[in-house]
């Protein structure tokens, strides 16, 4: 049985709480555009796409309280989590609506349903890769929660198991804050799909003995070269997954492309309290007089990824920018006809934000 992430009801929106899981399923009902920040910022709804979402709602609450500019209400939410592409794409499609006038509570659910839909695509692209690759590694959480439904990098999974694929994940644990063991291995246990959680440092074991045949993940923000950020710990996995030569994927829906960032390293990488690492279960892990560090994510070259699914299917890094550049015209004939009156259909509306600048 799969999971909503969140959803949206006459002004509240209810969010699992991802802090809990798997021990406890709790529902927060978040009611205004503060309450929504502080939930992207503490990881209460994480995942970039759930984020984006999130954010989109939460745009619509600060309209609701009648006290926020459109500007002002896109600077607090987009001041919470500087990686995420999802989370700015989110943010403009309402900035966007809300300035124009429109409706912003359809906006919102017009992204989520866009959001959705491309998961769910995904999965029917990225299925056959997992006909045969049936012994697949992942890192950190890529499922529902992280998506709203279906996921990015589960979403294959998902699709191929309905198609008779006989799967077995192994499920990195994902340090410091375990989503793989917390997140991944929940959805995974809820679907009855066959795995093992793994310490994060384990995988490199596995791929070079011959016990890994794929290895897929989500991205949190892409490059316009295929240079991609992700949970902190995906670049080794796509450096040891090279050398065993096994095939590595990227799944990801359109938000998380960023076209305006030439490559990976003007990505902003989130860092975050490095209590996140030093403690654990209340417990302190560390000598009170050591230093911790705890970068969120790490950005993974283009080199090393084998193709990105997408909801249009399977693209190659060599082909990527070419991609996104026909994406981009389509989307601006697509608003040309609708602004003329004609019968075409325009996508919810965002510019492609840049978000922060690089650090």
């Amino acid at each position: 049985m799969q999971v909503r992430a969140l959803w949206y009801t006459r002004g509240v929106l209810s969010v699992l709480d991802q802090r809990a899981l798997p021990a406890v399923t709790r529902v927060v009902r978040l009611r205004t555009l503060a309450a929504t920040a502080e939930a992207i910022r503490t990881l209460t709804v994480r995942g970039a796409p759930s984020i984006g979402v999130a954010a989109a709602y939460g745009m619509v609450l600060g309209k609701l309280e009648g006290r926020y500019t459109p500007a002002r209400a896109a600077k607090v939410l987009g001041a919470t989590r500087p990686t995420a592409h999802d989370l700015f794409v989110g943010i403009e499609v309402v900035r966007s609506a809300w300035a124009s006038g429109e409706d912003v509570e359809a906006a919102a659910h017009a992204y989520r349903a866009k959001v959705v839909e491309e998961c769910h695509q995904i999965g029917i692209a990225g299925a056959p890769l997992f006909a045969t690759a049936r012994r697949v590694l992942t890192h950190c959480n890529a499922g529902a929660l992280a998506t709203v439904e279906w996921g990015t990098a589960l979403a294959p999974l998902r699709v191929a198991r309905q198609r008779g694929a006989h799967l077995f994940v192994w499920v990195d644990e994902t340090r410091p804050l375990l989503q793989g063991a917390r997140l991944t291995a929940w959805e995974l246990a809820r679907e009855h799909i066959p795995h093992a959680v793994i310490a994060d440092n384990a995988a490199g074991h596995f791929l070079s003995t011959g016990q890994v045949d794929a290895v897929v993940v989500g991205a949190d923000r892409i490059a316009r070269n295929g240079d991609f950020a992700n949970k902190i710990g995906t670049y080794e996995k796509a450096v040891v997954a090279r050398e065993n030569r096994v095939p590595f994927y990227v799944a990801a829906p359109w938000s998380t492309f960023d076209s305006h960032r030439a490559t990976g390293a003007s990505i902003p990488v989130e860092e975050r309290d490095p209590d996140e690492v030093a403690v654990m279960a209340g417990r302190r892990l560390t000598p009170a007089t050591s230093r911790s560090r705890n970068p969120a994510f790490d950005v993974t070259p283009a080199r090393y990824v084998t193709a990105f699914i997408t909801p249009e299917g399977i693209v190659r890094p060599r082909d990527l920018a070419r991609t996104l550049a026909r994406r981009a015209r389509a989307e601006r004939n697509a608003g040309a006809r609708v602004r003329a009156g004609g019968s075409g259909t325009a996508p919810p509306r965002a510019r492609s934000p840049r978000g922060p600048p690089g650090r």
